[in-house]
């Protein structure tokens, strides 16, 4: 086995970089939520302020991939940092005041989504520069298990800050932090061999073409747009049954937990585990998801559905660091970061279409069809990319059996660092 990816420097400082922002960003929802209710007692100020930070992201992020092909990934990513971390502190600072606007702080969410719409793209690019083919997944791996950590240890972080010092501050910690990654990520170096000029609409078409050439990938895509659909479905309907039928509270807290329990344990297993088929096992893996929605449809004892839940999202866990490294190993350098863009945009557009849909269908079917419904269309569309030719015969190459890298200039890597595999430089 080779040795671990955070024996590369290059690598290393990214991975630090990124932990500590997701961290930051981890820390981020509890405070806002409670600091926005404390302000306005408003829950449709929150809506907004939640509103301005994914619509700009959903709107842009296929110009976003378009900009990390065409620039350097890591400049690309350090100004996204910048940003970012400007805004946050301009949050953080509001907060503190006596008397926060609520409209500065929405301005504050547009501009910083529009910043995510650029620095999700970049992430993949900055992978394969730092990290060769045969680490690839390992890398993944951490990054998603560092994402895990996070998230089970944001909102407890979050809620010591807003206890002892208010919420304001954990704004300030997530500027910090992509202040950070900014610092780590300009200690890479970084080679780019830029894209042939040609007009913005071309390296759009460019990107979608890449995309829709594939059947594996963009009938995987369906898949998990309709993954994500049916999560929104569950964590609308989820809270209301879990209050009314399954012990209060308490157990929609723990079922929260046992997914982000789960994601983390699939992250690790996909640091271990080298399948044939990634692509079959990575849509399998996600049809998991149509457990715990068949379990709260009954709605089954509160353990079971706990346990259903934690089961999902190891599938989760599973699937995004071999998602990734399939992507990252399989897709021209070139064009990676647009095809990645219109993978975002399809998972992310496709939630709140979901939080919308939930509560109509439940009031026009029941919950628990509603619910069933759902189980239905996410382990059926998962499974069904079985049938799809390109599902089934894709393999991860070996070492031996991938190709030699084309030595066109305009088109392909350059060694990182001293090292080959490089990513020109999400």
């Amino acid at each position: 086995m080779s040795a671990s990816p955070l024996r590369r420097r290059a690598f290393r400082r990214f991975f630090l970089g990124r932990s500590l922002s997701l961290l930051g960003d981890a820390v981020v929802p509890a405070a806002l939520a409670l600091a926005l209710l404390r302000a306005t007692g408003s829950v449709s100020s929150l809506a907004l302020v939640l509103g301005c930070a994914m619509v700009p992201k959903l709107l842009l992020l296929p110009v976003g991939g378009v900009v990390a092909d065409r620039f350097n990934a890591r400049t690309v990513a350090v100004g996204t940092d910048l940003v970012r971390c400007g805004m946050q502190l301009l949050v953080g600072l509001q907060l503190l005041g006596s008397e926060p606007s609520v409209g500065l702080i929405a301005a504050a969410e547009v501009v910083g989504g529009a910043a995510s719409a650029f620095a999700t793209p970049a992430l993949s690019p900055l992978v394969t520069a730092t990290v060769g083919h045969e680490d690839r997944q390992r890398a993944n791996s951490l990054l998603g298990t560092a994402g895990s950590v996070a998230r089970l240890g944001g909102p407890a972080l979050a809620g010591l800050l807003i206890w002892s010092a208010g919420p304001g501050w954990a704004f300030v910690l997530d500027a910090v932090t992509f202040a950070a990654s900014a610092t780590l990520l300009l200690s890479i170096r970084v080679a780019h061999v830029p894209l042939p000029k040609r007009s913005f609409r071309s390296d759009l078409t460019e990107g979608w073409t890449e995309v829709r050439s594939r059947d594996w990938y963009w009938t995987s895509l369906v898949a998990h747009g309709i993954w994500n659909l049916t999560a929104a479905v569950f964590m609308v309907l989820g809270p209301v049954i879990a209050v009314r039928s399954l012990g209060g509270e308490g157990s929609w807290v723990a079922v929260l937990q046992s997914g982000s329990v789960g994601v983390l344990v699939g992250a690790l297993l996909a640091g271990r585990l080298r399948v044939r088929r990634p692509v079959a096992a990575g849509n399998l893996a996600a049809g998991l998801y149509a457990l715990p929605l068949a379990t709260l449809a009954v709605p089954a004892p509160a353990p079971v559905v706990i346990g259903a839940y934690g089961v999902a999202m190891a599938g989760l866990g599973f699937l995004g660091p071999v998602w990734e490294t399939t992507l990252q190993n399989t897709i021209p350098e070139h064009v990676l970061a647009r095809v990645v863009s219109y993978d975002w945009l399809m998972s992310l557009g496709a939630m709140p279409v979901g939080y919308l849909m939930a509560p109509l269908a439940s009031e026009a079917w029941g919950t628990g069809t509603t619910l069933t419904t759902s189980a239905l269309l996410v382990g059926g569309s998962c499974a069904a990319t079985l049938l799809v030719p390109g599902v089934r015969r894709f393999l991860a190459a070996t070492e031996e059996e991938r190709p030699e890298p084309r030595r066109d200039a305009a088109r392909d890597a350059r060694p990182v660092d001293g090292k080959a595999d490089g990513r020109i430089a999400r």
